[in-house]
C-alpha cells in the first residue's frame, strides 16, 4: 500500500528483500536469498533463502511468507499500485490479477523446496534483479501476522500497529504515534544484527520545512529531508559542511486528470508547458542545481537520454490556446491544482501561477492538501491538475516510462493510448538494450507530444545533515540504508 518516498524510507528500516541494493552505486547484493541463479534463456531466477533467517519476533521467514505476499501483491481484491511490478514481469500473473484466473498455480511464482523460490518470466528481463533489490513490491510479509488481523488482501487492518508489527529488517518498530513519531529499534533476530551499528531510527513528520530546519540548528534531528528553499544558498555559503544536494534519480511534473475539461485537449495541456520558463524557475526558486526537464525520462539514465524535447515559443502556445478555442485564455475555465503541503510547493506553484497568468491570461486556483488526504485525492483521480513527481522505484528508463500504461496503478492522469501501451510491452520483448532504448524513444516522443504530465524540471536531493553521521552513502535514489549508518560523537 506504500506510494510515497517518506514510506519507502521506513520501509527500508523494517524489511529487507530477496536481494538488496548496494548502498552507493545500488546494484544487486544478496539479502535474505544468499544466492541466486539465471537460467540461460533469461526466463527462470532461482533464488537461494539464508538459513536461519527469521522475522521480528523470532519466527521463521518460510517461502511461504514470499509466495503468498507475492499472491497478495497480485490479487485483484487488494489492488495493490504496484502489483505491476510483478504482473508486467511473471508468466501468468497478469491472467491473475485481471481475474482470468483464480488458480495461483498457473503463476510462475514457486517453492520447489523449503530453502528456494523459483520466479519465471514471460520473456527475459534484464533489469529484473534491480526491481527486487530496489523496491518493496517484492518483500515478503509475516503472513500468519497479517492473518491474524484479516484476510490476507485485506488493504487496512491493525497488523501494522506498533505492537502487532513484525518485520524482517534491520530494525523493528517500537512506537507509532501518527503526526508526531515513527521509533524503531535494533532487531535482535535480524539474520545480520551483529553489523546493525544504531540502537534506533526516530522518523518525525512535519509538512513545515521551516519547522524542520529549526529542529536540526537545534540539533533535534539529525538530517532533514528537505531545505527551505530561501535557505540553500545561505547554507552553501556559511556551512558548507551541513549541506548536501545530491543527484537524484526523478521528475518533478504537474500530473493533468485528462478527463477533466479543459486537460481533456492536449492542446491546452502542451500550452500549459510551453508557458513555463524552467529555467527561471531553476535559477530564481528552487536553488538547488536542478536541471530543467523537457521529456518525462531523465536523461542519462544506465545510458539512455530522450531525444523528444517539448519545444516551441509562446506564440505557439497561444495559438494552442486559441485553437483550443480560448484565444488570450478567454473562456477557459479556472484550473485547480493540488499540492502536497510543503513551503517549496507552494512557491513553486506561485512562480508557475503567475507565468501562466502572464504568458497565456489562464487563471490558476491553488489548493494544498496534507500527504494523507493528498494521496487519496491523487489514489480516488478526485483532482483537475496536481503536483507530483516520479523518483525511480529502480534504476533503469522502464521505470518512467511503464507508468503511463492503460490501467497501471500509477496512471494517475487516465491517460491511455493503444499505440503507447503495445510500446511498453515490446520493450519488455526487446532482443537488446539498443532495440529497447530506440522503444523507449518512440514512448517519450509520445509522452512529449501528449503531455498528461507537464515536466518541470529533474531533482537533486537537498538536504542537511549533522557531521556526527557517518556511514551514511548518497545514491541515485535517496535510500538511506541504516544499517550502514553509524553516529559519532
Amino acid at each position: 500500500m506504500v506510494q510515497g518516498v517518506p514510506e519507502m524510507h521506513i520501509i527500508t528500516a523494517l524489511f529487507e528483500g530477496l536481494v538488496e541494493a548496494d548502498p552507493k552505486d545500488l546494484h544487486p547484493i544478496p539479502g535474505l536469498a544468499s544466492s541466486w541463479e539465471i537460467s540461460p534463456d533469461g526466463l527462470v531466477y532461482t533464488f537461494h533463502l539464508r538459513d536461519n533467517i527469521k522475522w521480528s519476533d523470532g519466527s521463521p521467514i518460510t517461502t511461504d511468507d514470499f509466495l503468498l505476499s507475492w499472491k497478495r501483491m497480485i490479487s485483484p481484491r487488494l489492488a495493490s499500485e504496484y502489483a505491476y511490478l510483478i504482473y508486467n514481469f511473471v508468466k501468468g500473473a497478469k491472467d491473475f490479477y485481471e481475474g482470468k484466473t483464480t488458480d495461483f498455480d498457473q503463476v510462475g511464482l514457486k517453492a520447489p523446496d523449503p530453502r528456494t523460490l523459483q520466479v519465471t518470466l514471460n520473456s527475459p528481463i534484464p533489469f529484473l534483479l534491480k526491481v527486487i533489490a530496489n523496491h518493496y513490491a517484492w518483500d515478503a510479509l509475516p503472513i500468519k501476522v497479517l492473518l491474524r488481523y484479516g484476510a490476507l488482501e485485506d488493504r487496512s487492518t491493525q497488523w501494522t500497529h506498533a505492537g502487532n508489527f513484525v518485520g524482517s529488517g534491520p530494525f523493528m518498530l517500537k512506537e507509532w504515534v501518527p503526526q508526531e513519531r515513527i521509533v524503531v529499534v535494533r532487531n535482535p533476530n535480524y539474520w545480520d544484527t551483529a553489523n546493525v551499528r544504531l540502537d534506533e531510527v526516530d522518523f518525525l513528520p512535519t509538512e513545515d520545512i521551516d519547522a524542520e530546519e529549526r529542529m536540526f540548528r537545534a540539533n533535534q534531528i539529525d538530517r532533514t529531508q528537505e531545505i527551505p528553499l530561501s535557505k540553500i544558498d545561505v547554507y552553501k555559503r556559511e556551512h558548507p559542511e551541513l549541506i548536501h544536494i545530491d543527484p537524484f534519480l526523478g521528475v518533478y511534473f504537474y500530473r493533468c486528470n485528462v478527463t477533466r475539461p479543459p486537460l481533456n485537449d492536449k492542446r491546452v495541456r502542451k500550452a500549459l508547458a510551453l508557458a513555463i520558463d524552467r529555467e527561471s524557475l531553476i535559477r530564481n526558486v528552487t536553488h538547488g542545481g536542478q536541471l530543467p526537464a523537457y521529456a518525462v525520462s531523465v536523461p542519462g539514465n544506465v545510458g539512455y537520454t530522450p531525444r523528444a524535447r517539448i519545444t516551441g515559443t509562446l506564440d505557439d502556445a497561444r495559438r494552442l490556446l486559441a485553437e483550443a478555442g480560448y484565444p488570450g485564455g478567454s473562456g477557459l475555465p479556472t484550473i485547480q491544482l493540488l499540492y502536497n503541503t510543503s513551503a517549496a510547493n507552494k512557491q513553486i506553484a506561485e512562480a508557475v501561477q503567475e507565468m501562466w497568468r502572464k504568458n497565456l491570461g489562464v487563471n490558476i486556483e491553488l489548493l494544498n492538501q496534507e500527504w494523507k488526504v493528498y494521496l487519496d485525492s491523487q489514489h480516488t483521480h478526485n483532482f483537475q491538475m496536481e503536483r507530483a513527481g516520479w523518483i525511480a522505484d529502480y534504476p533503469d528508463p522502464h521505470v518512467f516510462l511503464e507508468i503511463f500504461e492503460t490501467g497501471n496503478g500509477n496512471n494517475d492522469t487516465l491517460w491511455s493510448n493503444a499505440a503507447y501501451d503495445s510500446l511498453v510491452h515490446q520493450a519488455l520483448r526487446a532482443k537488446d538494450e539498443a532495440t529497447r532504448y530506440e522503444i523507449y524513444q518512440k514512448m517519450d516522443a509520445i509522452l512529449v507530444d501528449e503531455c498528461p504530465v507537464i515536466p518541470m524540471y529533474y531533482y537533486t536531493r537537498p538536504y542537511l545533515m549533522s557531521t556526527r553521521v557517518k556511514g551514511y552513502s548518497p545514491n541515485l535514489m535517496d535510500n538511506p540504508f541504516f544499517k550502514t549508518i553509524h553516529m559519532e560523537d
